[in-house]
């Protein structure tokens, strides 16, 4: 867990600092693996030249010979015991002052290096991989295959669906089923309604019947899976990367933080419904007085979803509990955030998702994307050392005539920029490019307000590309 402290007031409670020493002994552990796994080091090779990413921000965990000096080694960086489902004599250690892979201690001299995907089957079909036996029922929680091996040394490729341990739960064909049919009833959910509260119903609707089937965790891995495929289809660069991604069979199991968009009025049932699906509060953000933008950062320790949930906030509404209480102050104008919500719907009901932010190398997914398919990138908003983060140009989506006339009788726009909207429509989606080093967890409280300030769809006059219809 980060470092809180109480001096440093609301916005420092979670105080991510970048774990170098940590981030150095993984380095070598994964490096030596490497050196000695060529088929691995070639994976890695292909990760990053056809989809700009990096084989590390893939580890889900890594086996190593047990040994005092390791483990000391280990604590010594900020590793500490975990209690999970492991093999018998092991022991996991876990990293939480960081973006760090779970280590196990275990018995013997191999060391394992498990990569996450989305579906360990379509890896291994992508990789023409046959010879090998999953571990795990088809459809379960917990799938693991042997991809390949170098000197005592093998690379797995692992498949998590709301399950941490290391060792495939037991298998239950009637839950499995369930779980199957939820998966279907979220994806389909109705999302757009004329009242918002009847799509916040129904949302909760769909995830209580799953949770009492399935569980929490499940759950939230089956909602987040069906978001991410909400968003793909209203965002190009999105489904861009995600076929670069899914010919190697990895899917978006790099994915780093989800972002959604809220109206004041809704902020509270958003909040609650992440609650509902095991996210919890993390850190806040403020943009300043002249944006107008406050965020909330939702973490599910389980599934490893985070969610950065933005909304039109002013500076005295940060210091209280605003992602519970809600804003009782009715604002007289609509910052970017609420502007893109009147013009799009919320981000969990019509709108999908604003963006998701992925784990790349940030300099070749710029340069492949560019290459390749013509998809440019913004300048980035974030360039530290430890944190590298830019958006792809933003998408326009049609605007439908109700909401700008709504937008035009609130005093929300002028008669100018509904003419723009009904022409050009509005920027509605992005690609995020993130780069994380040195294990580095947070956020920049600056460089994404700079982003949010520069997104405002006031700002934004023709360009971009048109490519959905109305929300």
């Amino acid at each position: 867990m980060a470092k809180k402290t109480k001096a440093s007031g609301v916005l420092n409670e979670f105080k991510w600092e970048p774990q170098p020493k940590a981030a150095a002994l993984v380095a070598s552990i994964v490096n030596d693996f490497l050196n000695r796994c060529s088929d691995a080091k070639k994976l890695s090779y292909r990760m990053l030249t056809e989809t700009g990413t990096r084989f590390p921000d893939w580890i889900d965990h890594i086996q190593i010979p047990a040994s005092r000096q390791i483990r000391d080694r280990l604590l010594e960086v900020g590793y500490t015991p975990e209690s999970l489902p492991a093999p018998k004599g092991s022991e996991c250690l876990v990293n939480e002052l960081g973006v760090f892979p779970r280590i196990v201690l275990v018995e013997g001299k191999t060391t394992r290096v498990g990569i996450k995907v989305e579906f360990v089957a379509d890896f291994l079909t992508a990789h023409q991989i046959t010879g090998t036996t999953i571990e795990g029922d088809p459809l379960g929680q917990l799938r693991i295959a042997k991809v390949c091996s170098g000197k005592n040394c093998e690379l797995l490729a692992i498949g998590r669906h709301g399950y941490l341990g290391y060792l495939p739960p037991v298998f239950d064909p009637a839950i499995t089923i369930k779980a199957q049919v939820h998966s279907e009833n979220i994806r389909r959910r109705k999302r757009d309604f004329d009242d918002d509260a009847d799509g916040f119903r129904e949302a909760n609707r769909v995830v209580d019947a799953a949770i009492a089937d399935i569980g929490r965790d499940w759950t939230c891995d089956l909602f987040f899976a069906a978001e991410r495929e909400y968003w793909m289809r209203r965002n190009h660069a999105a489904r861009v990367q995600f076929r670069r991604q899914d010919k190697l069979g990895l899917g978006w199991a790099n994915h780093d933080h989800h972002t959604y968009r809220s109206s004041r009025d809704n902020f509270p049932k958003l909040i609650a419904l992440w609650e509902k699906l095991g996210l919890r509060c993390r850190e806040r953000f403020y943009a300043g007085r002249d944006d107008q933008w406050g965020a909330q950062v939702m973490e599910q320790p389980t599934t490893g979803i985070i969610t950065f949930n933005d909304v039109d906030m002013t500076p005295e509404e940060l210091l209280g509990d605003f992602s519970h209480d809600g804003f009782r102050r009715k604002i007289k104008q609509l910052g970017t955030v609420g502007l893109w919500v009147g013009l799009h719907g919320e981000a969990v009901l019509q709108a999908g998702m604003h963006h998701l932010e992925g784990m790349f190398d940030w300099q070749a997914l710029v340069t492949q994307l560019e290459k390749t398919a013509h998809v440019r990138t913004m300048d980035p908003f974030t360039t530290f050392p430890y944190l590298r983060q830019a958006f792809t140009e933003g998408e326009r989506w049609l605007v439908s005539e109700k909401r700008i006339r709504r937008l035009l009788d609130l005093k929300f726009i002028d008669q100018e920029q509904a003419e723009s909207f009904r022409q050009v429509g509005a920027i509605g989606s992005h690609l995020e490019n993130l780069e994380r080093n040195d294990g580095f967890k947070g956020f920049n409280q600056e460089g994404v307000s700079d982003i949010i300030g520069r997104t405002d769809p006031r700002r934004q006059v023709g360009g971009g590309r048109l490519v959905h219809a109305k929300a």
